[in-house]
């Protein structure tokens, strides 16, 4: 049985709707929301958002499934940035 499609709201104001299992560049890419890349191998830490208050590694990551069925997207904040 497939997953059952999230929405997720992205830093930019707009949401859309994923099913878990996508991966979080294709999901941010498909909303018209640019996640910031380095290495594409989650080391640098370019990649980072922060999903429902937990830091993600957008480019190792994907969506994962959300009993709310909602999912919120922040840039994250790297004070050593």
């Amino acid at each position: 049985m497939p997953a059952t499609p999230i929405t997720v709201h992205w830093p930019h104001g707009r949401s859309s709707t994923v099913r878990p299992g996508t991966d979080w560049l294709v999901a941010a890419q498909a909303a018209g929301f640019p996640v910031p890349t380095g290495c594409l191998g989650g080391s640098c830490g370019a990649c980072e958002i922060e999903v429902n208050g937990q830091m993600v590694r957008a480019c190792i990551a994907t969506v994962p499934a959300a009993s709310s069925g909602e999912l919120t997207v922040e840039l994250a904040s790297d004070p050593y940035w």
